[in-house]
């Protein structure tokens, strides 16, 4: 491995790979991917980001991949004296911002955004995101902005494959 970098993966990388490039029929070796690495030590989430995802439908193959083949220890709970600490001092920073519209401060509060950066912030970890700053954005707290400023790591879900050394390796039939 290149580095031995521990990874908070925010729900929008597995929504977006659900959607997009790694759709579970396409690509499964992504899903096992991170399976395997966090097993290994490397990829966790936050609870709160489990609980964002079982929002969804039922029917789904994102909803029935967390709830039926991710360990829950693979979602960190969030629940020692530290986080809260942390986790405090960013929501106070997100609301004494005077940038941002009451609303977007308000939805920041009922996400698990804040908890990512909290968590990483202790452990040292690295959010990966596909989230884009917008340091400008009076809508919306974007999560680099709010690592950016409590001084976390952040990646995107690309960086994070490539550090992990993943590789998809088609085994196909046609050459």
């Amino acid at each position: 491995m290149v580095d031995q970098a521990t990874y908070l993966v925010d729900s929008d990388v597995l929504i977006t790979a659900k959607n997009l490039y790694y759709a579970f029929e396409l690509c499964p070796g992504f899903w096992k991917s991170l399976l395997h690495h966090h097993r290994e030590g490397r990829v966790f989430s936050v609870d709160r980001v489990r609980n964002e995802l079982l929002i969804g439908r039922r029917d789904e193959d994102l909803f029935q991949w967390v709830k039926n083949d991710v360990p829950e220890e693979f979602f960190l709970p969030m629940d020692t004296d530290e986080l809260t600490r942390v986790y405090t001092e960013i929501m106070m920073w997100v609301q004494r911002h005077p940038n941002y519209f009451d609303h977007a401060k308000a939805k920041f509060a009922t996400g698990a955004d804040g908890w990512l950066v909290a968590c990483a912030h202790v452990r040292g970890a690295t959010v990966v995101t596909n989230e884009q700053p917008a340091p400008a954005s009076r809508r919306d707290v974007k999560l680099p902005d709010v690592c950016d400023e409590f001084k976390v790591s952040r990646q995107n879900t690309f960086v994070m494959l490539r550090s992990l050394e993943v590789r998809f390796d088609w085994t196909g039939g046609v050459e």
